[in-house]
């Protein structure tokens, strides 16, 4: 049981300000004996881990680590599953209203906080916590049962759990964990789909019906479940990366496509991050997205010769001979000495046949370097 005046709060939110006022509401509310603070989810679940808290109250949108990434570590610890939680959202945010809703969650405050909002939710989740409904109450037993191994139990509650809230997606999504337990694959799959389509933001179900499909070898539907989970949170990149680098090699070209896209554009480190996967793309022949991200940074930074002369190389592989002229001459107009852009240069001018113009770049690579081989091969086609 909580008592109300005596319990320990966590307060996290990137505003300074914000933490002060919820303090300073509180103490004239008389809630709670001790309160934390921390400006994002990281620092937040350092504190966690450190001090017991009976409630936190997390803001949506925080640097680092928001409310709902930090929600989502706190469901899936063991020590903190239980905490109670309130989402914070700003007042003209209704997306995250409605997404908070949603979650895994205890409550929500919309900003701007007034005294009386604050106290009747607090104490609205604090009763729901020293008095569980009936769903939760067989939810925790299904708990206990599960954790004990007594699966098939467990799963008995549950389903009655659902009787009183059928809209539950956390309680669906431990129904097919519980039937993969069992070996019941097909009705796992089922449960976890319902529960994925009965709320678009449980972004743990998704990941869960992700990877069982990576199991299976159904990339494309993996796939599909990524590309929802990267709108929803940043945590999974790397599996998002290695399951849009095997679609490309299996051939699903436009879904893995979709991925690195999404993950270029969320990346905090997105010129590294396009540079990965442009390299990928070329070495599995996926040139067409390549190109676009290659113009992408040549149109972000315009004196990256470089990058120009990578576009002029992979509209060559494509046989786009006038593009590919168009960059390289464009690059020899800037720096008069760079040879490979001249034998680049030359090449398509033979190509096209276009001689004496692809003679006179010959001559210029051979002026500077008569031993350049390439040239010199080129030369006695000639």
């Amino acid at each position: 049981m909580i008592n109300i005046e005596n319990i320990s709060i966590l307060v996290v939110d990137d505003t300074r300000s914000m933490l002060l006022t919820i303090e300073k509401m509180l103490e004239n509310l008389k809630i709670g004996k001790n309160v934390w603070f921390a400006e994002n989810g990281k620092e937040g679940l350092e504190i966690l881990n450190t001090v017991k808290c009976d409630i936190a109250l997390l803001d949506w949108n925080m640097p680092v680590m928001n409310g709902i990434e930090m929600l989502e570590k706190i469901r899936n610890d063991k020590a903190l599953r239980d905490l109670p939680v309130i989402i914070v959202t700003a007042e003209t945010d209704q997306d995250s209203v409605l997404q908070a809703v949603k979650m895994e969650i205890d409550g929500y405050l919309v900003k701007p906080l007034t005294l009386t909002s604050l106290e009747e939710k607090i104490k609205a989740v604090v009763e729901k916590v020293n008095h569980p409904d009936l769903a939760t109450q067989q939810r925790l037993m299904a708990r206990n049962l599960e954790e004990k191994g007594e699966y098939e139990t467990a799963i008995e509650h549950i389903k009655t759990a659902l009787i009183h809230n059928p809209a539950s997606s956390r309680l669906l999504r431990r129904l097919g964990l519980l039937h993969f337990k069992i070996n019941k694959d097909a009705i796992a799959e089922k449960c976890l789909l319902k529960a994925a389509s009965l709320n678009e933001y449980d972004t743990i179900t998704r990941v869960i019906l992700a990877d069982y499909y990576i199991n299976h070898n159904e990339l494309e539907k993996a796939g599909k479940y990524y590309l929802e989970i990267l709108s929803l949170s940043t945590q999974y990149h790397d599996q998002a990366m290695a399951l849009a680098r095997r679609l490309l090699i299996n051939g699903y070209r436009q879904m893995s496509v979709d991925i690195f896209s999404k993950l270029v554009i969320h990346s905090d480190k997105q010129n590294d991050l396009r540079q990965t996967v442009i390299d990928f793309c070329i070495t599995h022949n996926e040139l067409e997205y390549a190109q676009v991200l290659l113009e992408k940074s040549f149109k972000e930074n315009p004196s990256n010769y470089d990058v120009l002369y990578k576009i002029g190389m992979i509209c060559q592989l494509m046989a786009d001979w006038g593009k590919a002229l168009k960059c390289f001459l464009e690059i020899d107009r800037h720096l008069k000495n760079h040879l490979e852009t001249k034998l680049q240069i030359a090449k398509i001018y033979y190509r096209i046949g276009k001689i004496l113009i692809a003679e006179d770049y010959l001559d210029q690579i051979l002026g500077i370097n008569p031993e350049n081989q390439e040239a010199i091969a080129l030369r006695k086609k000639l």
